[in-house]
């Protein structure tokens, strides 16, 4: 008998590679023959997770790790709370859904507000996981561009009408930036807020950054625009906050009552939040401004030494960075793609190369990205100075060759 045709979800099918983890072949590979790889690909911190969080969960003393509320358990939820209030937002316990991650909470968020064929704007670059965010919901990024001449900085209002359908449900942002740094500016989070206040819009703002503001400045969340409050909706985690990727403790905070109620359901179908990772959270989000403080200072100081390096190499623009831990970079080369590979297949510079994230990756718009890098500076700054090196000999040699 002739076997039968098994058929796979297009949905499936049509998502994009991860440009982040895509080359993890290649730097195993590496590995293998004894090289030493700097990860600056991927937003893994090296900075040590606080001691409070494994404090929390060693003293827990529990018998059964048991399911916990689908919501997150009530002493998150208030610290959670308790945080936002500290930085000068209202929000109660009841306005915080605790996830498996940002990135559960971000399709979570999706599967609410997108039907098939609903729209979302998204300034690209983008985080590459929103385009399989949203098209797990059957939705569709809309990106629009922003210029590495200008810093990544939002476009226009005008720009971002010109957008606007009667399928757009939605405007996502990233603040600070990732995959750019960008760090936005009050005035233009008002005029965001201005339009989907005009055209009856959510705002999705993933602020898992927000601490990693530098040079004197300050986030400003969207929580603060009390005239759409019905609007916004913000992704948060302690991933990067507390260097605690694996965690795997992110949360939503919205005023929305009707949206949490849709949200609620979407929890109640995946049981609950890992337990472990919300007895770590609970601690850690008890950590005064001195913890932060000290994290920013590190994470400005490595900035400021890969910018100074990179703006030494022939051809190499990075545009200003004032957030996160991450910069869009633009390379003397034609096809980051294949130089990155060939980075990791071919150039050791004292036995040592780096790992980037192609830019294409993180764009929608065909063709977009195709000689920028994302790098993440969450090495030390011994190792960032050492990855330098191999990138500046990289593309000496690759540009010869």
């Amino acid at each position: 008998m002739p076997s039968s045709t098994l058929t796979l979800a297009q949905r499936a099918i049509k998502l994009p590679e991860s440009p982040i983890r895509k080359l993890a072949p290649f730097a195993d590979a590496a590995k293998a023959e004894g090289a030493k790889v700097f990860h600056l690909n991927i937003g893994q911190p090296d900075i040590k997770t606080p001691p409070e969080f494994f404090d929390a969960i060693t003293q827990a003393n529990l018998d059964v790790v048991a399911y916990s509320p689908s919501a997150g358990v009530g002493p998150l939820r208030e610290s959670i709370a308790a945080y936002y209030q500290r930085i000068g937002h209202s929000i109660s316990s009841q306005e915080v859904l605790v996830t498996t991650g940002a990135s559960e909470a971000l399709g979570f968020v999706m599967r609410a507000v997108l039907d098939p064929d609903d729209e979302i704007i998204v300034p690209e670059p983008f985080y590459a996981n929103y385009m399989s965010f949203s098209m797990s919901s059957d939705g569709i990024v809309v990106p629009l561009a922003t210029s590495i001449e200008n810093d990544f900085q939002l476009p226009t209002p005008e720009e971002f009408e010109a957008k606007i359908t009667d399928r757009t449900r939605a405007i996502l942002i990233c603040n600070p930036g990732n995959p750019t740094g960008v760090l936005y500016p009050k005035e233009s989070l008002e005029q965001l807020a201005q339009i989907v206040q005009k055209h009856g819009l959510f705002l999705i703002a993933d602020e898992v950054y927000r601490e990693f503001a530098y040079d004197g400045l300050n986030h400003h969340s969207v929580l603060g625009f009390s005239e759409i409050s019905e609007n916004v909706i913000v992704i948060d985690s302690i991933s990067k906050r507390f260097s605690a990727c694996g965690a795997r403790i992110g949360n939503i905070v919205t005023r929305n009552q009707q949206l949490l109620e849709l949200l609620m359901r979407m929890a109640q179908a995946r049981l609950s939040p890992p337990t472990f990772g919300q007895l770590g959270a609970t601690a850690v989000y008890e950590l005064g401004e001195d913890y932060y403080q000290t994290v920013r200072h590190e994470y400005a100081a490595r900035r400021d030494l890969l910018k100074s390096r990179l703006d030494r190499i022939d051809g190499v623009l990075c545009p200003q960075v004032n957030g996160a831990f991450y910069a869009m970079v633009r390379l003397p080369v034609p096809d980051t793609e294949d130089f990155c590979q060939w980075m990791l297949e071919n150039h050791r510079h004292d036995n040592q190369t780096i790992m980037l994230a192609p830019g294409s990756g993180f764009y929608a718009s065909e063709g977009s990205g195709r000689n920028e890098v994302r790098i993440a500076y969450v090495l030390n700054q011994k190792d960032l100075n050492l990855a330098m090196d191999c990138l500046e000999s990289g593309i000496e040699i690759y540009n010869r060759s």
